[in-house]
């Protein structure tokens, strides 16, 4: 990821806790400039208008996404050591990285969304397909849609990351390990 101004930052930073206190509607741009400690100009200096912002912030905050993904789906070591990495990666990514996970949740069910491309044209999701299609065409994971095995397995580790994330939950290191592998025993292919 190219690096971002520092004020660009602090204005991403800003805006995502923000949204996650007072929802999009709740939070204008003059109290994003406030929080972040930028001039109310220097916002419209980065951003057009709020859809900008939070369209940009959603690219910003899914590139970082998308930069785990990269790490851990390395083609040089087993796919089951690479699914386990992945689902390992992207927990600790989303435990880390709590503002951003209630961010991506309020985007996804918002009207900022809809003018999103297709799944099948999202960068991120392009990438977790094409590592179940490496699953499936090595003959580990069930014949069916990559599709449906990334939806399934990117759903399960944003739950638990919400549920560990929010405290209402406490897994130690053995039970998300039995959790991985209950996700892998149903979905990899019986042999």
């Amino acid at each position: 990821m190219e690096p971002i101004a520092d004020k660009k930052k602090a204005i991403f930073i800003s805006t995502m806790e923000l949204v996650r206190d007072k929802g999009f509607h709740g939070t204008p741009m003059s109290m994003v400039a406030k929080h972040a400690g930028v001039a109310a100009g220097t916002i419209y200096h980065y951003f057009e208008s709020k859809e900008q912002l939070i369209t940009e912030l959603f690219d910003y905050a899914q590139q970082q996404v998308i930069e785990v993904v990269e790490q851990e789906t390395c083609a040089a070591i087993p796919f089951k050591d690479c699914f386990f990495n992945l689902w390992g990666g992207l927990y600790t990514f989303y435990q880390n990285n709590q503002n951003l996970l209630r961010f991506f949740e309020q985007f996804v069910n918002s009207p900022y969304s809809t003018a999103r491309p297709p799944l099948e044209e999202d960068k991120f999701y392009t990438l977790l397909f094409a590592f179940f299609e490496r699953g499936i065409q090595e003959g580990l994971l069930k014949e069916v849609s990559p599709k449906i095995l990334a939806t399934l397995t990117h759903s399960s580790v944003l739950s638990m990351a919400k549920l560990t994330g929010s405290g209402r939950l406490h897994l130690d290191r053995k039970e998300l390990e039995q959790i991985l592998q209950l996700i892998w025993d149903g979905i990899a292919f019986d042999r």
